[in-house]
């Protein structure tokens, strides 16, 4: 079997290329969902993936686990229908017949304890959950094998301010809290996830030779987004799949560790930001005792290869 993942998401378009990436991928097993406020609301995420496990065929033993459904800094949560669609699936909308609870948000120490030192967990939304259970069980979760998280801008242009990234952005008092008290953490920032673009051209062959079709109306939806904002853009940026695919390919990335800040001052303009450097103002807190793991770069023809492989299932030339 492959690496034992505890995921925590939003359940929006790229979260679920992701879950799509991660049904396909012998090399990775999810082991429990946790549904997250982000892109979506959290009773949006938590339908997401109700209705995303059954069309992926997901085991039926599988936690879904409830999550945080409004950030740590006490804010009402803003969210993104103009990426993801007003449910989060772009064109598509689940049935709202559905009927699943609500409040199990401690079923994560049940997965936690079943697996403890073979797990890894990876945030590919908000925090707020993840920083929760540090609040809450911070020696449970130095079991953990190593955590994966996206999120972050080092350095380069944020996607919602010009300094700051969404996940971070959306919860710093969060983010803070797990890089304070986080072993083995590994960021997957904008710095590379930016760079693992999905072309037309790529989703029209998935579709061809590959065994899922809900890829190809998902990505459409998400790709229209991101070529209206910038029209030179070949393709959309899939911040999730890459994330989860450092778990097990971590030679498509240049990684570099550093002790982290994040700008906490809610009303500041570089309100989320991420950076690397030592000297902090007021407005930082900076975790100078430890040091992540960041991805700098990404090597955009493994990524090509190792996604076209699993998403039709078939090694290509190279991989």
């Amino acid at each position: 079997m492959g690496k034992k993942v505890l995921l925590f998401g939003d359940i929006g378009i790229d979260d679920t290329v992701a879950l799509i990436y991660a049904s396909l991928n012998k090399e990775v097993e999810i082991v429990g969902i946790v549904a997250d406020y982000g892109n979506v609301s959290r009773e949006d995420a938590v339908s997401n993936i109700h209705y995303l496990t059954k069309v992926f065929d997901y085991p039926n033993f599988i936690p879904i686990i409830h999550g945080a459904d409004v950030p740590l800094t006490g804010e009402q949560p803003a969210f993104y229908p103009e990426i993801h669609g007003e449910h989060g699936l772009g064109p598509i909308i689940p049935n709202d017949d559905q009927e699943f609870e609500l409040e199990n948000f401690f079923e994560i120490v049940k997965v936690i304890e079943n697996y403890k030192n073979d797990l890894v967990i990876v945030n590919i939304g908000r925090l707020t959950s993840l920083a929760t259970m540090f609040i809450l069980y911070r020696e449970l979760m130095n079991n953990i094998e190593e955590y994966y998280i996206m999120g972050g801008a080092f350095g380069v242009p944020g996607n919602v301010t010009t300094v700051a990234e969404a996940n971070f952005y959306g919860d710093p008092i969060a983010v803070n809290i797990v890089l304070t008290y986080a072993n083995n953490v590994t960021i997957i920032p904008l710095n590379a996830t930016q760079k693992a673009i999905v072309t037309p051209g790529m989703v029209d062959y998935i579709d061809q030779f590959g065994k899922t079709k809900i890829l190809k109306s998902l990505m459409e939806y998400y790709t229209r987004f991101y070529q209206e904002r910038d029209p030179s853009l070949q393709g959309a940026p899939v911040h999730d799949v890459v994330t989860l695919m450092a778990v097990i390919h971590p030679e498509m990335f240049t990684f570099k560790s550093y002790p982290i800040s994040i700008v906490l001052d809610l009303g500041s303009p570089a309100r989320g930001q991420s950076i690397v450097e030592n000297h902090h103002s007021n407005t930082q807190k900076s975790n100078k005792n430890k040091t992540h793991r960041i991805a700098f770069d990404l090597n955009y023809n493994v990524f090509f290869q190792h996604f076209l492989s699993v998403m039709i299932g078939q090694h290509l030339n190279g991989e």
